[in-house]
């Protein structure tokens, strides 16, 4: 008799594996994350430069980033990277690479659309007290600036989380790769594994960014009050 499709997440280090996979997802999401939070405020500021080739530079990035589909940019970093550079990359290095790139021009627009929001006085203010460009920017404006980009970087994290799904493609053993390999393994054993297998990855993804969204809404409000 065949056993139940959920006895195969428990056989084993089925389940320890999934678990696994997921957070090699989740590394990838929270180092791009981090360096797209760095980039992006330097790309926010570069944005806001009075210098018009300066600012459309910064769009043509922009409009490449949103127009260009993340799986493409994979396949342009990792397989373009190692064919015509000769540089191999690991997939997981072609991942962080790709979602930094996707984040710091997501960042940067979101950097600069706060910096512009913030009141001409409150630069004026701090010039009237002595402080140089880089000291209203460092203890004044960029405070504020991640203060009201929090419920945005939170998103901006959850979506990198989920879109870390794509990186399967490339050769990163992930959590989709992990529940692949044990669907493939127990294909003739447990034909019914599949909805067992991604249905717990599917909840597995939403105890990760739950509490994330969660979180982006109560900040939001906040700010809002």
């Amino acid at each position: 008799m065949q056993d139940s499709g959920i006895l195969v997440l428990f056989q084993g280090t089925n389940f320890l594996r999934l678990w696994e996979g997921l957070w090699v997802s989740l590394r990838i999401a929270v180092i791009s994350m981090g360096l797209s939070l760095v980039l992006g405020i330097l790309m926010g500021m570069i944005m806001t430069s009075k210098n018009k080739i300066v600012r459309f530079l910064c769009r043509v990035y922009l409009e490449i980033v949103r127009i260009m589909p993340q799986l493409v940019l994979l396949f342009l970093v990792y397989f373009g990277a190692a064919k015509h550079l000769g540089i191999n990359l690991s997939g997981d290095v072609a991942a962080i690479i790709v979602f930094t790139f996707w984040g710091t021009a997501e960042m940067g627009d979101l950097v600069r659309s706060a910096l512009i929001s913030i009141p001409t006085h409150q630069y004026e203010s701090g010039y009237g007290l002595g402080l140089t460009k880089l000291q209203v920017n460092l203890y004044i404006i960029i405070p504020q600036t991640v203060r009201r980009l929090l419920p945005s970087l939170i998103n901006l994290l959850t979506r990198m989380i989920k879109t870390t799904s794509l990186v399967v493609l490339i050769g990163v053993i992930e959590v989709v790769k992990v529940g692949k390999q044990i669907i493939d393994a127990s294909r003739y054993t447990t034909p019914g594994a599949a909805l067992w297998v991604y249905g717990a990855i599917f909840i597995m993804y939403f105890l990760i960014c739950y509490p994330f969204s969660r979180i982006s809404a109560v900040l939001e409000k906040k700010i809002k009050d």
